[in-house]
């Protein structure tokens, strides 16, 4: 019997017949391809469900899966081919998902607006992929998330907006990466993210480290700051930051002791052990500075501790444990530091920082020295080499009015014996009383005495007249019998070139 249609399909056109059967094959073709390189989620043969988990792991995704449930919490899809995240990979917001796992897929790509969908998420892992650079504001929907995991990429570029409004992140992994600069803006300045207690920044390519400003970081930021395994070069600054935080017990410090290298600056460009460069560059040991204060000033003690919110107690010089009440000038600021009003020398001496949290106890110590006098300073303070200046000042003048200001010795002026002897003995009268004695009486009879033998010829040599061979020079009247009197040389004027002041 012949077919009700057969009659149709023998009147249609040739090009009809064609398009039909050409349709027909084709979605036979499309029954038979797996449906695990779909779109659709079907959590029987492409994803494991179970509950608000959806595990998609290992399924050759090139595609995120899509019409995922809205009361998806956790959706891991690493370790699938899926290169890129597009703006849309969900067709609908996702208002419950707290963990997205995307390890392992050759990701090299993420769309601006790859997150918008999913602002409530905690923990993002984009480890182990291709990602190269970090693009402007990037995370910037992600407020709620917590700790990001970029580790293990070819991140050589980072935007510094790119974590701009991570206000909850607390843990960041950029290790084995290709990252050149410290991202100090994550730590300060504006950008800084508040939060943030580890970065871990080790296995990369930074040469440089900001010294100061790690120096300057609270103890519980660098007890999660991780560099090691980078290509440091080695100094001594670098040296005394790493002690220092060896000391304190960082974990920064400790965990990672033997993988903590730096490249010598030499032309052979060793790799040295940071902790011995105390031999191989004669770095000095660190040591602790202790605090200086002076009299009537407001000194402020830090108690940094490696955890954040700990419990702190102080205890004063003479453990005497301080409370409320039992020390009008010392007081405990709500952030656990204490703060010493109108410091008094008993109030030096060492503090004693006790720290208590869940998981850590720390006890800190910090040296107080006053200083018995205000930083404005009063007539103790006062320079000796300053005041030794003005003597020697004071004696250079009193030598040049003694030189230049005698009276005329020419043998034309009238009454110059009487003239000369008056103005001498002035002169040694002054010298006199600026140089009190025991007698002076004595002193200045004796004085006007040797002005009566002195000539003129001997005044004008006696100035900065020096014998080489030290020894004092007996003039020829001495020589002859007539005195004892020696030539002055200038050795002999001692008060004049001394160190001891004038007293005026």
């Amino acid at each position: 019997m012949q077919h009700p249609h057969s009659n149709c399909m023998s009147e249609m056109p040739p090009s009809i017949k064609w398009c039909i059967r050409r349709a027909v094959c084709l979605s036979f073709i499309l029954a038979l391809i797996p449906r695990t390189r779909g779109s659709t989620l079907n959590c029987h043969k492409m994803c494991i469900c179970a509950s608000n988990i959806v595990s998609c792991s290992k399924m050759n995704l090139t595609m995120v899966p899509s019409d995922l449930p809205n009361y998806t919490a956790v959706l891991d899809i690493s370790f699938n081919e899926i290169t890129g995240l597009r703006a849309q990979w969900t067709k609908h917001k996702l208002p419950k998902l707290h963990n997205l796992l995307l390890s392992h897929n050759g990701l090299s790509f993420l769309s601006s607006e790859a997150f918008v969908f999913v602002r409530k998420l905690r923990f993002l892992d984009l480890s182990s992929n291709n990602l190269r650079q970090l693009d402007e504001l990037i995370f910037e929907p992600l407020t709620d998330l917590e700790v990001l995991l970029l580790y293990n990429n070819h991140i050589s570029q980072i935007d510094r907006t790119a974590f701009s409004g991570l206000d909850s992140l607390q843990k960041l992994y950029l290790s084995q990466n290709l990252v050149s600069r410290f991202p100090l803006e994550l730590l300060k300045d504006k950008n800084r993210l508040d939060k943030l207690s580890l970065l871990d920044l080790s296995s990369n390519r930074i040469k440089v480290l900001p010294i100061h400003d790690l120096q300057a970081l609270p103890a519980w930021i660098k007890n999660g700051l991780y560099f090691h395994n980078n290509s440091l070069i080695c100094d001594c600054e670098l040296y005394s930051l790493m002690a220092h935080w060896y000391i304190r017990r960082l974990n920064s410090a400790l965990d990672f002791k033997d993988d903590h290298t730096c490249v010598h600056p030499g032309p052979d460009k060793r790799v040295l052990r940071l902790y011995d460069l105390n031999t191989h560059m004669n770095c000095s040991t660190f040591k602790e500075t202790d605090e200086e204060a002076y009299l009537d000033q407001t000194l402020t003690l830090g108690c940094d501790t490696r955890h954040r919110d700990m419990l702190k107690t102080w205890m004063l010089p003479g453990n005497i444990l301080l409370s409320p009440g039992n020390n009008h000038s010392a007081v405990v600021l709500p952030d656990g530091r204490l703060e010493i009003k109108s410091i008094r020398p008993e109030d030096s001496g060492v503090y004693t920082c006790f720290a208590v949290s869940e998981y850590l106890n720390e006890t800190l110590y910090v040296v107080v020295k006053v200083h018995n006098f205000t930083l404005s300073g009063n007539g103790d303070t006062l320079n000796t080499a300053y005041t030794t200046l003005v003597g020697c000042l004071a004696s250079v003048v009193l030598v040049l009015i003694y030189l230049y200001l005698t009276p005329c010795r020419c043998f034309c002026c009238p009454d110059q014996g009487k003239s000369k002897n008056h103005h001498e003995d002035s002169i040694h009268s002054s010298m006199l009383s600026a140089t009190p004695t025991h007698d002076d009486m004595a002193t200045k009879a004796e004085l006007n005495r040797h002005v009566a033998f002195i000539d003129p010829k001997d005044l004008q040599g006696q100035n900065g007249k020096v014998n080489p061979n030290g020894e004092e020079e007996v003039d020829e009247e001495a020589m002859q019998g007539k005195g004892k009197r020696k030539k002055s040389v200038a050795d002999s004027i001692s008060s004049v070139f001394s160190d001891t002041p004038i007293v005026v």
